[in-house]
């Protein structure tokens, strides 16, 4: 009985500093690290542009030529003004809610398109996988921004045009991500036992195993918001992005492009602020997913 006591109440080898050390314990830092850095990166850029309106800011499109290319921090200027004498922090916080209202509908219809076809094409299989599976490679073999240019050429440079073309291009990913989270959920044994008391196939894919695959699924979506916006950006600095008066962040650079030996702020502040909500939507979009796959492996 002795020995037995002894042995209960012996210390244990693993010490608190060892499971510091360890693997998990590295990569549960190392996803709250990205949670952090990504979330006030994507702050410092959502914030200010989600409340352009109620800041007491100049009106982005008013002109004064006596003012044009001030650099940063002159007269109250604190990005400076542009070749016109538009406050420059003004035109990228305004023209940054429509960047950001593209990105972030387009990825919510491209999310709902994959996450609906990905998941019929992997429960049911046979015809609709056939189907669903040569539409994705049509469109993954096709130069995505040259698809994008010919799209808004034939239908115009509005809003919901580029919004609509930016989410047809980028559904296939959710999709191929769906389809696989879903060939592995329908062979658990809560579908065969929804089976087994009579549910529809249709039921059971959107009772049991989509609610179950949604969460994987929509970190692949907050990651195409920052590609989204990019996509956006792109085609505004070509011209073919929302028409004026939309002062879109592309815009502006194209805007500023012929300035950049002179003024260097009208394109490297917009660049910046781009990089700047890329970098930390991807942050944060890589910590949620490492948090997710540390859960499971725990």
């Amino acid at each position: 009985m002795t020995t037995t006591v002894a042995t209960a109440e012996r210390p244990s080898a693993v010490t608190d500093r060892h499971l510091a050390g360890s693997t998990a314990a590295r990569q549960q830092r190392s996803a709250r690290i990205k949670l952090w850095a990504g979330a006030v990166c994507t702050a410092l850029v959502a914030l200010p542009v989600a409340l352009a309106s109620m800041l007491p800011l100049p009106d982005p499109n008013a002109q004064d030529l006596s003012r044009r290319r001030l650099a940063p921090f002159t007269d109250g200027h604190l990005f400076g003004t542009d070749q016109l004498g538009r406050d420059l922090l003004s035109r990228l916080l305004h023209g940054g809610q429509v960047s950001l209202t593209v990105g972030v509908l387009a990825v919510l219809v491209s999310g709902l398109i994959g996450i609906a076809a990905g998941s019929a094409a992997g429960y049911f299989g046979g015809w609709v996988d056939a189907v669903v599976s040569r539409f994705l490679e049509a469109q993954l073999a096709l130069p995505l921004l040259m698809m994008l240019l010919l799209v808004v050429a034939l239908f115009g440079p509005s809003v919901t045009v580029i919004t609509c073309v930016i989410a047809i291009a980028q559904w296939p990913e959710v999709a191929r991500l769906t389809r696989s989270l879903v060939l592995v959920e329908r062979e658990k044994p809560y579908v065969a036992a929804a089976r087994l008391l009579g549910m529809r196939s249709w039921s059971v894919l959107a009772r049991h195993i989509v609610p179950n695959i949604v969460r994987p699924a929509s970190l692949v979506v907050l990651l195409l918001l920052a590609q989204a916006v990019l996509l956006e950006s792109a085609l505004s600095f070509l011209g073919a992005g929302p028409q004026r008066p939309f002062a879109t962040w592309g815009r502006i650079i194209s805007d500023g492009q012929d300035y950049i030996t002179t003024s260097w702020w009208l394109v490297t502040l917009p660049g910046l602020v781009i990089a700047l909500l890329v970098v930390g939507v991807n942050l944060l979009g890589d910590g949620l997913r490492d948090r997710v796959r540390t859960k499971k492996g725990a």
